[in-house]
């Protein structure tokens, strides 16, 4: 096992350094459903590091892709509480947040639909929650965080990642842990986050990609 120090910083440089032009980055309002008024689907989704507290660019993105897609549903957004920070050991606080969110609205809105998403280290949050280490071994077992319950999996009808370092070691959400077969895993053609790539800049405009399109008509198709 690495020291905590050096964990901290190899976790961190995987997921966050080719975020880091990002941090100034506008992010809009995200509305949240609440008890009073149940959406018919919620996106439930982690932002990328350095971004602003919500659901972020790609995450906004991706809810107003899905949204356009869905006719006359109503569909909220919750942006995972989490520091979306350099210190990856953080990302584990994400995937509990998550867990709670989701848990509270199978309580308070039974009917509401849940589609879960991420991007970068927000798609790492989405991996713990799948049971997947999102480094692989490659960095020990550090960082990491129950995965979704199971009485809870049925909430979540769909899954979207982006840019997911799990897929870089092998380990798609799609194919891989407790949301395969309802989860679409997404990498842009040399993004080194989530493949072997050395472009760091296509890890940077997912929310203009056609991975957007791609990813709201396969969870529009699961709702």
């Amino acid at each position: 096992m690495i020291s905590d120090r050096l964990s901290r910083r190899v976790l961190a440089a995987v997921c966050a350094a080719a975020t880091a032009p990002m941090a100034a980055s506008l992010v809009l309002p995200v509305p949240t459903a609440t008890a009073q008024s149940c959406p018919d689907v919620e996106v439930v989704f982690a932002r990328g590091t350095s971004e602003a507290p919500g659901v972020g660019r790609v995450g906004q993105a991706f809810a107003n892709a899905l949204g356009a897609q869905l006719g006359g549903l109503s569909v909220g957004t919750y942006g995972v509480n989490y520091p979306a920070s350099y210190d990856f050991l953080y990302t584990a606080d994400g995937a509990t947040d998550a867990t709670n969110r989701i848990a509270a609205m199978a309580r308070q809105c039974p009917g509401t639909r849940i589609v879960l998403g991420g991007y970068s280290q927000g798609a790492a949050v989405v991996d713990m929650l799948a049971g997947i280490p999102p480094l692989g071994n490659k960095v020990g077992d550090i960082g990491s965080a129950p995965p979704l319950p199971g009485s809870l999996s049925s909430n979540v009808v769909a899954v979207a990642v982006f840019g997911n370092p799990a897929t870089k070691f092998g380990n798609p959400v799609s194919s891989v842990g407790s949301f395969a077969g309802k989860a679409i895993d997404l990498c842009a053609n040399g993004d080194p986050i989530c493949s072997d790539g050395r472009n760091p800049f296509a890890h940077t405009n997912y929310e203009s990609s056609p991975s957007i399109a791609q990813a709201a008509s396969f969870a529009a198709g699961r709702i």
